[in-house]
This record gives structure tokens, sequence and C-alpha cells, in this order.
């Protein structure tokens, strides 16, 4: 392993994935900021982090506002990217929006559904409330027993491509003196007075001084707080992903579709995807990644089949399972200082929408760094006071 260019930074950040480099690319580019940053990355080849195995979705079907917000600067992010990168060099990122549909079975569902449409309606999003005729007349390809109703919103609202976007954080960030290194922090230096990060140390033995110690540990995030005599109630759980083909083609694209089931399914270029949650849905070990491949006999393809009839004959290309870093409390975002130690910075639990909110979510906490408050957006309802507190951050929205 590389040693450490210097004995302290500014900023050093746990975790180089979307959110490390997110954060490091948005302090970078603040001219009121200045400071040295240190992105320390376990395994630079991402090969399990949840960024490398995320579906790129993004919408603005939440039911809290601040969330709904959260994306919508993610659009916009998405749709301007070469503006944001300011180099003419970067790429175009296509937004698919072809939107989610979410399909409501019972009538509490379906009222809930109403209210996060006005709500959404009002801060400008394009969700529109259908009725099962409604459904079938845009998507004849549905069955559609037992649905109620649904919501489905085709602005900003679908996949990106979210690699490309992580790339170019990571670039950038080297290109404006943001240093990567290939190590593990195994401990931290508390002061005497414990309200304060001194120090991180690394498993190659170096000691790191440290002005902000931000935590974007993904999955992990629980394992590098414990460090500081911090808990927080994040842990990985798995995720699968499947991608199919089908011997007969849907007319159109398939929007995003949550069944009530909990399996969610969508087109992919000319294949389709499907994912969901294992039925047993608890925490699971760091490097575990064993895959059942029972789940998509057993419960993904006769899911698909009974609401989409023309798949029932597919044919499986790839899948594969990853890490969501589970929020246990609430399922969304940890964000800012920790509440005692002053100079401890979470960027944590993101329970799966991280990468369409790491724009504003990176935005917002390289802000708090530089200024000690969020200037865009208001992200003091995603702190770490609720936690202390056990009180959720309450979203009805939660896939």
């Amino acid at each position: 392993m590389p040693a450490p260019e210097h004995k302290s930074y500014d900023v050093v950040i746990v975790g180089g994935a979307m959110y490390g480099s997110s954060v490091a690319w948005w302090l970078s580019r603040n001219r009121d900021f200045g400071g040295t940053i240190l992105v320390v990355e376990r395994d630079p080849t991402y090969e399990f982090a949840s960024t490398s195995h995320t579906n790129s979705c993004i919408r603005q079907q939440f039911s809290a506002e601040v969330n709904i917000r959260v994306s919508q600067f993610g659009a916009e992010f998405i749709k301007n990217f070469r503006e944001f990168m300011q180099d003419n060099e970067a790429p175009d990122i296509l937004l698919q929006s072809y939107g989610y549909m979410y399909l409501a079975d019972t009538p509490e569902f379906n009222e809930t559904l109403r209210t996060s449409q006005l709500v959404q309606t009002r801060l400008g999003a394009g969700t529109k409330h259908l009725s099962p005729e409604e459904i079938a007349q845009a998507y004849p390809f549905y069955n559609l027993d037992g649905i109620l109703g649904a919501n489905h919103n085709q602005v900003d609202e679908g996949y990106f491509d979210g690699g490309t976007i992580f790339d170019w954080w990571r670039k950038a960030s080297r290109a404006a003196g943001v240093e990567f290194l290939h190590d593990e922090v195994v401990g931290v230096d508390l002061a005497p007075d414990g309200r304060r990060v001194d120090a991180v140390r690394l498993a190659s033995g170096e000691v790191i001084s440290c002005g902000t110690f931000v935590n974007c540990a993904g999955p992990r995030a629980a394992q590098t707080a414990a460090m500081a005599k911090i808990d927080i109630p994040v842990e990985p759980r798995k995720r699968y992903t499947f991608i199919f083909d089908a011997a007969e083609p849907l007319d159109r694209d398939l929007p995003l579709t949550i069944d009530p089931s909990g399996v969610h399914m969508r087109s992919d270029g000319r294949y389709y995807l499907a994912g969901c949650p294992p039925d047993h849905d608890t925490a699971v070990g760091y490097e575990d990644f064993l895959f059942d491949h029972s789940i998509w006999e057993e419960k993904v393809w006769p899911v698909i089949a009974t609401r989409v009839p023309a798949f029932e004959r597919v044919k499986l290309i790839n899948s594969w399972v990853g890490h969501y870093a589970f929020n246990t409390l609430d399922q969304n975002a940890i964000i800012g200082p920790h509440d005692h130690v002053e100079n401890f910075i979470f960027v944590n639990g993101f329970s799966g929408h991280g990468l369409q909110q790491s724009p504003a979510m990176g935005r917002g906490v390289a802000e708090w760094i530089t200024y000690g408050t969020y200037k865009s957006l208001d992200l003091s309802p995603f702190g770490y006071g609720r936690i202390a507190r056990a009180e959720k951050f309450v979203e009805k929205a939660v896939i």
C-alpha cells in the first residue's frame, strides 16, 4: 500500500465509492474551502461496493418534501452534467424518463399514493394518479387483477448512467488535488474530552491527523462509527438483481414497476431488469455475497409472469446480489455532524436511495463542512439527532 502524502489533512473521508467521491468533488470545487482532502478506500476496485451493484434509478415519488427536492436536484445534475463538471470533455448523461409505476392493491396504499401525489405535484413533479382503466389504456400489457390504482411520473424519473458520474467525480477530484489512498481505517483517536476525532489509524500503520472526519463507509458505516464510540442503526442487507430477455418483447417501455409483492421490474435496453429483497431480510456479513438462486424461480419469475403475462417465457441473462446500507430505524439517510463528536460527519444509511441522492447530499455535506450550515437545501431532517432520540423520519415511499 502506498503511504499518504501528508501526516495531516483538513478532511479525511472514509470510503471512496459514490458518496466519498461526491463529497470530495463538491468540496474540491468550492472556492471557499481550499483545504486538503484524503479519501481512504479499502478496495479501489470497488468490486463489492454498493455503487457497483446499483441499478442507477431516480424518482421524485417520495412522500417527504425534502426527499422530493433532493431527487429533483439529482435530476437537474444528471441532465446538466457537463455544465456542472465545467469540462467540455464530460459526456452528456441521458436520463431515461419512463418513470416509476407504483401499484396499489389495498385502499390504504391507494390513498397513500393519492396523498403523496398531491405533495409531489405541489413541488412541481409530474406524478399522476391513475385508475386501473387509465393504467390499462397506457400500458395494456399489465394484468391488473386486484390493482386499485397507481402513481406514475414520466418527467425526470427513470434510470441513468451512474457509473459515469462516479468515474468523473473521482477523476475531477484527483485533478483538483484530492488524494485517494488505498488503505483501510482501522481505528480512530478521539480528543481527551471525546468531543473530536484527532486522528485516524490505518491498516498500513500510518496515523493521520484530521480536521473533519467523514463516514462514507456504505454498508460498513456502523463499523466505522463504532471506532469513535458511536452507534448507528445501519447494517448490510442483500438485494438481488436479475437481467432477463423476453420471448415476447413488450411494444413499449416497461416503467419501473413496483409490484405489491415487493418485486420491481423495468426495461433495461433490449432486455428487462427485476429485483427484490430476500423473504428473510436481515443483516448479513460484510463479506457475504452468497447468491440464493431459488429467489428467481420461486419469487421473482412467478411475480413478473403474473403481472406481465408476456413474461411467461423469459430467459435469465445475468444476475447479482449487492448490499444496501440499510437504516433499520427508518430507511432514510443519516447526514451531518454527530451531536457530541462535533467533527464526525455522517453520510450513511441510504437504504437504496443512495445513487439518486448523491448529487444533493454530497453538495450539502460539503456545504456543512465549509460553512457549518446547509446553504442550497436544508438537510437537517436527516440529522443524527433523530437517531439519538429514536425518532423516525417519516417516508412512506420506501422500496
